[in-house]
């Protein structure tokens, strides 16, 4: 099944596509509080929601890279529904092949749980950091551990280990690579339930309405090892938080 198609149906209920509420969202975009046509980049950005949401409230310019098709035309969609008249434009591409034009610099670079892009939490910080400009902001949405994962986990879900950091590891590692931690957004067990359960709702919605789809067998399979990998283990076992870092200047 590819990869695209299933995010598209797993997360076809989502506004935003991670572990987040939207109050809590909204009030980290408030605080933001950016300056009208402040350059603003995206990558991994899934419907366009976060892009979409800044334009409407401060009126930035922005650019938003996914590699999702499904997502892209989400995007494309929003945009001419939602602020049609913006200077936000959306790119159908790998992240990591993404590179500001003339050298552009931004004011705020933005990485929401795609940090796979740049092999991690640490190249998502080096990559960002290259695109933005002295005293520019740098938010990171990534997942952490809140205990030592039980190895049948690890096993289970094919996660490393080293995959990901401790909470105040990843403030250490934005830090060593001289950003100042401003501020961090941590996901609430209803967060993550909010967002691992409408996965499974959604797909069940799918299957039961294009009963035809070759892909259902296979759909079914991952979603339930999905259902059970979160419920056994993940649930107690990863968290997530979105960091908010600002460049030195």
């Amino acid at each position: 099944m590819d990869i695209w198609k299933y995010y598209d149906i797993t997360h076809k209920k989502h506004v935003l596509l991670n572990p987040m509420s939207m109050a809590k969202f909204e009030g980290l975009l408030s605080l933001l509080n950016l300056n009208e046509n402040c350059k603003v980049l995206d990558i991994g950005c899934g419907k366009g929601g976060l892009l979409t949401r800044l334009a409407e409230l401060f009126n930035i310019s922005g650019i938003g890279v996914d590699i999702s098709p499904y997502f892209i035309k989400d995007c494309i969609d929003r945009k001419s529904e939602r602020i049609p008249d913006s200077d936000i434009k959306f790119l159908e591409m790998d992240g990591a092949g993404y590179l500001p034009e003339k050298n552009e610099l931004f004011d705020l670079a933005i990485c929401l749980g795609a940090s796979f892009v740049y092999k991690g939490f640490s190249g998502t910080i080096d990559a960002l950091k290259k695109m933005t400009g002295p005293g520019g902001l740098i938010i990171i949405g990534e997942p952490y551990w809140l205990k030592e994962p039980d190895k049948k986990y690890l096993k289970m879900s094919e996660i490393k280990k080293e995959d990901f950091n401790s909470h105040i590891k990843n403030i250490e590692a934005g830090e060593k690579a001289g950003l100042v931690c401003l501020y961090t957004l941590v996901s609430s067990l209803d967060d993550w339930d909010h967002y691992e359960t409408l996965q499974w709702w959604s797909a069940y919605d799918y299957i039961s309405t294009h009963p035809d789809d070759p892909d259902n067998p296979e759909l079914l399979n991952s979603i339930n090892k999905a259902k059970m990998e979160y419920l056994l283990y993940g649930r107690e076992t990863l968290g997530w938080a979105i960091y908010v870092f600002k460049l030195k200047i």
